[in-house]
């Protein structure tokens, strides 16, 4: 086998560019020096002045958990794919002779963002960047959540009782390592399958109950362009309805009509939205043993193909980071779901950009 040279490796640069490498669309199309003043804020590096070994680059570092939460990947594989991917050092503009971050410095990274509450700031520099490019929610606003899959839990009954109470059970007072190991956020609640038409044509009854533990992503996009504009975390276990009186609304939207399911239909947000001055589009339900009426129907329905754009933007994201929780406690799923939402919406920013090249 020959030595690589220099020329060899700009020529598989040159092939992973052609493949169409999505970071390097990422480097090309968002400016990641705007998250650098938040970065710097909440990662509160030393200035070197007592010596040691220099810290790494806020951004590269933000850039890390960019590719970490796009791969859906643990600290330790993080840190083995920069080392092994060109397109990963590409990205993060590291030589094959430069020093990478080790898993326990990714991780202690998130866990300074985390503390400080960064995400949301975050969050919002990426918006105000969307929003200076164009962008601004405007054609009215769909509401939905999904559930976000964490590690289950083995507890016995007594604890898990200690749990909902907003308890820490007691022997685990006394044992710190295994009180960091332990979610006492997460919740179990049912997932009800859609149930499909029998060879009959009729529809059962009911559906398929599958238990289901972990957290809850709460998001309110705009219909124009598909943009998170406003997002929540919960348990699993919340009520997606009372999470639109708790600032999931986006009041910068430029029209007042907000779609979303049944789950949101009640009288206390009809309420809330009337004051506010929005103009509801939540879909009806269906009355307890009676049949629908037909008008009903027909304006559930064509509310459907509306409120049917937000589904896109879940899959989309569980398609491509895989909305998998793996670290412990609400803050840090927090963090997780915010980084998938960022990174959305730069893929969503780089699509709308190529459709205005090409028009």
């Amino acid at each position: 086998m020959k030595q690589a040279g220099f020329f060899d490796v700009e020529e598989r640069l040159a092939r992973l560019s052609g493949l169409g490498d999505q970071l390097e669309a990422f480097s090309r199309t968002v400016d990641f020096e705007v998250f650098r003043p938040d970065l710097d804020k909440a990662l509160a590096y030393s200035d070197g002045s007592k010596g040691g070994r220099p810290p790494f680059d806020p951004v590269l570092m933000f850039k890390i958990l960019v590719i970490q939460t796009l791969n859906n990947l643990s600290d330790e594989r993080t840190e083995y794919l920069i080392n092994d991917r060109l397109s990963f050092m590409r990205f993060l503009g590291l030589g094959l002779s430069d020093r990478v971050p080790d898993a326990k410095t990714v991780w202690l990274c998130q866990k300074r963002l985390t503390q400080a509450g960064a995400i949301e700031w975050l969050f919002n520099r990426f918006d105000a960047t969307l929003r200076n490019a164009g962008y601004f929610p405007m054609s009215g606003q769909i509401l939905d959540a999904t559930l976000v899959a964490a590690p289950k839990q083995r507890n016995p009954n007594a604890e898990k009782a200690d749990l909902r109470a907003g308890r820490i059970p007691e022997n685990w007072q006394d044992k710190p390592a295994k009180l960091s190991h332990k979610d006492r956020h997460a919740r179990w609640t049912l997932k009800f399958t859609k149930a499909k038409r029998q060879e009959d044509g009729t529809i059962p009854s009911t559906d398929l109950a599958i238990p289901f533990v972990g957290y809850k992503s709460h998001i309110s996009i705009d219909r124009k362009f598909r943009l998170i504009r406003k997002w929540k975390t919960t348990d699993a276990a919340a009520s997606d309805g009372a999470r639109l009186r708790e600032g999931l609304l986006d009041k910068t939207n430029m029209a007042s009509a907000v779609w979303a399911d049944t789950a949101y239909r009640s009288k206390a947000n009809e309420d809330f939205m009337e004051k506010h001055g929005f103009v509801s589009r939540v879909h009806r339900k269906k009355p307890h043993l009676k049949p629908m009426r037909r008008h009903i129907q027909r304006s559930n329905a064509g509310k459907s193909v509306i409120r049917s754009r937000v589904e896109h933007v879940f899959a989309d994201q569980k398609s491509q980071t895989g909305m998998f929780v793996r670290t412990v406690g609400i803050a840090r799923a927090t963090m997780r779901i915010g980084l998938a939402n960022i990174i959305y919406n730069m893929r969503r920013f780089l699509l709308l950009e190529r459709i205005n090249a090409a028009a």
